[in-house]
């Protein structure tokens, strides 16, 4: 890795999460995250930690969820298939639906709390598009896991094909999931239009001087070069 004063403001384009911007001049930067408060040191690495968790958190559960989904298809024990429903609805409710939820509330945090923003990248804009449609369809999935889960300790009934679709539901959250995840660390396709325009505004000048601290949203700490 090149010393910070070498770099520009170009190679800030693969920075990861959350640093504080003091001093912005909004008319620099152009973004919603100028005309916010600048986080602290302190306050950066808080809600680093927090993002980082949550996201960890996530893609483990759900990989903890798949493997309960695939127990209850292939198994041939009523009682192993309701537990796994049963434990299904759990952790979903309240491990998935809560690390999904932080995972966009802290996201946001580190992204407009810094002169990132959400728009100036194409990975860090795709990463936001794929976290909130991933949630959306995980928000709307899980009423149909509570009805299953509730059948079968009730009645005992088979749910069918339902706990199929429940199987591609995690397979395919799963992918997703792992999709965020390589963005996270290859970062391609560039600055977008709205991106390459800011950057020419601010002529880099700006980017040499923090290049030491500052760091890109959506991200969990990995530098370039390193």
């Amino acid at each position: 890795m090149r010393p910070a004063s070498r770099i520009s403001q170009a190679d800030l384009t693969g920075i990861c999460a959350g640093s504080p911007i003091p001093g912005m001049d909004p008319s620099v930067s152009g973004d919603i995250s100028a005309t916010l408060p600048a986080m602290t040191p302190r306050l950066r690495k808080l809600m680093l930690t927090t993002h980082v968790t949550v996201s960890v958190g996530w893609l483990g559960a759900v990989g903890a969820y798949l493997a309960l989904a695939i127990a209850a298809v292939a198994s041939g024990n009523p009682a192993l298939a309701r537990a796994a429903f049963v434990s299904m609805e759990v952790i979903g409710w309240y491990v998935i639906v809560s690390c999904a939820l932080g995972a966009i509330a802290t996201g946001l945090i580190q992204s407009l709390g810094t002169s990132w923003g959400l728009f100036r990248h194409y990975w860090v804009l795709t990463k936001f598009v794929l976290t909130v449609g991933a949630t959306i369809v995980l928000v709307k999935h899980m009423p149909t896991v509570s009805r299953v889960a509730e059948q079968a300790t009730s009645s005992g009934a088979d749910p069918g094909v339902v706990k199929v679709q429940l199987l591609v539901h995690a397979a395919g959250g799963l992918v997703v999931l792992l999709a965020i995840t390589a963005l996270s660390i290859f970062k391609p396709w560039g600055r977008t239009a709205y991106g390459r325009r800011k950057h020419a505004e601010s002529g880099g000048d700006y980017g040499r001087a923090r290049a030491s601290s500052i760091a890109s949203p959506f991200e969990h700490g990995t530098r370039p070069g390193s």
